[in-house]
């Protein structure tokens, strides 16, 4: 039997942790949300495969290895010093990133039932350490470093899950099947790679998204008539 006090034991616990975290089951909804690709699909913006990978490409460029990304590790960086100051600084410095009304609620949403799990898990930090309205990247890098995960896996880790969320928008909303999805996986995975790296690289003034694509697709999803997705 594994205890903590044996060798690999607590990188193995970390490890889970980050599973449990990325995990489609956590109980917060974040599958609800498609990110403007589903009004990708309705505009005529993405038809095919290759057009679905080349979407996500730019997104992880442009977006995860410029925002997220970067901020996660500096979030991680900022509840491992329990630095509330640049807590609250980078919380509402990502709010401000999210150009439309749907990503900004989705980013909220997220962060408040993400709190609201932690609490009845018993897993909350202290309360001064908390902004105001944190989002679901703050209280993604407070639970990756209280499971003790390596700042670099943290990035992986979510990397993983806004593909695997993106995949599943693009199974249920556009003729895609999952041999598809995996091939696009295998493309994909060395990217994401590549962009945590990148990520951990950035400069302060390096940071911020450069999607108005998808802040366009996002914004008209809004109004779109029909959709499976939430707005």
């Amino acid at each position: 039997m594994t205890t903590d006090s044996q060798p690999g034991a607590s990188s193995d616990l970390a490890l889970l942790g980050l599973m449990q975290l990325v995990s489609p089951a956590l109980p917060i909804g974040a599958f609800a949300w498609s990110q403007g690709l589903e009004s990708a699909f309705e505009l005529g913006w993405v038809k095919t495969e290759a057009d679905l990978q080349e979407w996500l490409e730019g997104v992880l460029e442009d977006g995860l290895s410029r925002c997220e990304l970067p901020l996660l590790a500096r979030l991680q960086t900022a509840w491992a010093t329990e630095d509330a100051q640049a807590i609250a600084q980078w919380n509402t410095w990502l709010q401000a990133t999210r150009e439309t009304a749907e990503l900004s609620d989705e980013d909220t949403r997220l962060g408040a039932a993400l709190v609201t799990l932690l609490r009845n898990l018993g897993l909350l930090p202290d309360a001064n350490l908390i902004p105001n309205q944190p989002g679901y990247i703050t209280m993604f890098a407070w639970v990756a470093h209280y499971r003790q995960v390596p700042q670099r896996q943290t990035l992986i880790g979510f990397a993983w899950a806004w593909l695997e969320n993106q995949l599943s928008v693009a199974c249920k909303a556009l003729p895609l099947g999952h041999t598809a999805a995996q091939r696009i996986t295998e493309h994909m995975r060395p990217l994401l790679v590549t962009a945590v790296e990148v990520a951990l690289q950035r400069e302060d003034h390096d940071l911020g998204p450069i999607l108005p694509g998808l802040a366009l697709g996002s914004a008209l999803h809004e109004t779109q008539y029909s959709r499976l997705f939430r707005s």
